[in-house]
């Protein structure tokens, strides 16, 4: 059995979250993993999706990482959440919340070696009373860190992957342009750079999206290119990171495919999502780059339409916590 432990939050309860995160223990244990897991969240809803969907595992509770067992429960609140609370309540939305609370207070204190978050309804939490942009943004705030970036990685049937890192998250479309920053470019390629490092990609090649279409055509359709995005490049460049652009999204992406870079720094949410999900929708990893502990995710939302109808993809979170494994071993040195 693993010496270490892997927390796994819930998320929103009321949606995907449980079941699929159920559906990848079974899968995991039937090829027999010795990984041991945390999960947080709400205790009842656990033990219904365990019922459901991998009735074979045991469950304990969680009492620090000496807990004996491979599966442990950890409640972060003494208050129990209604069975059949209802979708985008406030009920669900906290109870989210508390368990990424839990969950980065577990990963700081290194009791566990890295995170999982299963998804949440962001506008239930908001509706909520929670000043709440993202569970990455929630997270780096818990860590007390402010360099962080996403990655988000993709992979599609014949094994070719696509790893995108964000200049900017989730911002709208009209208040990118001023939000990109030199010091937020380079954090990016620097970022990228180093999760390339922790994925043994040396001396990795990184590919840098313009702004505007075309790359700004030499400042005529915007001047980011020149005047922000280029200088940070060349400070990258100076410092030996193996970085090109800024090059038009649209033809680096194809580059990108084919396996001439080995990742992307594009500068907004859908101009980097929305081709690594054509390329693998079913399997996308969101991974956090910057926090003091491991933090991964299934790139999908809480899929209110099928929760509770036994129809959840496991796919992505399976390739979630196979990352998260990967690199906490790498970082602890234990397996």
């Amino acid at each position: 059995m693993s010496d270490t432990w892997l927390g796994i939050t819930i998320g929103d309860v009321t949606g995907v979250g449980p079941e699929v995160t159920m559906k990848a223990l079974a899968e995991l244990a039937k090829s027999g993993s010795s990984t041991r897991f945390v999960l947080i969240g709400d205790e009842g809803h656990i033990r219904k999706a365990s019922a459901r969907f991998a009735p074979h595992l045991q469950f304990t509770k969680w009492e620090g990482a000496g807990t004996r067992g491979q599966y442990a429960i950890h409640q972060p609140s003494s208050r129990a959440l209604t069975l059949g609370a209802s979708q985008g309540g406030s009920e669900a939305a906290l109870a989210a919340v508390d368990s990424l609370k839990a969950a980065a207070s577990l990963a700081t204190s290194k009791a566990i070696a890295g995170v999982i978050t299963a998804p949440v309804n962001k506008e239930a939490i908001i509706r909520a009373g929670v000043k709440f942009v993202g569970q990455t943004e929630l997270l780096s705030d818990l860590a007390g860190t402010e360099r962080t970036a996403m990655m988000l990685l993709g992979e599609d049937d014949r094994g070719r992957w696509l790893r995108v890192a964000l200049v900017t998250t989730h911002l709208p479309l009209r208040d990118v342009a001023d939000a990109i920053t030199g010091p937020k470019v380079e954090l990016a390629i620097e970022l990228a750079a180093d999760s390339c490092a922790k994925l043994k990609l040396p001396r990795a090649r990184i590919g840098l999206c313009g702004l505007n279409p075309h790359a700004g055509e030499g400042g005529k359709v915007g001047r980011e290119e020149i005047e922000v995005i280029a200088p940070a490049v060349e400070r990258c460049r100076q410092r030996g990171i193996n970085v090109e652009g800024p090059t038009s999204a649209d033809t680096l992406f194809y580059y990108a495919y084919k396996g001439d870079f080995d990742a992307v720094v594009a500068m907004y949410h859908d101009q980097g999502l929305a081709p690594l999900k054509m390329i693998g929708f079913e399997k996308g990893i969101n991974w956090t780059l910057g926090l003091p502990f491991v933090r991964t995710s299934p790139d999908h939302g809480t899929a209110y339409d099928i929760a509770g109808k036994g129809l959840a993809n496991p796919s992505s979170m399976l390739s979630a916590i196979a990352l998260a494994r990967q690199l906490s071993i790498r970082e602890t040195g234990k397996t």
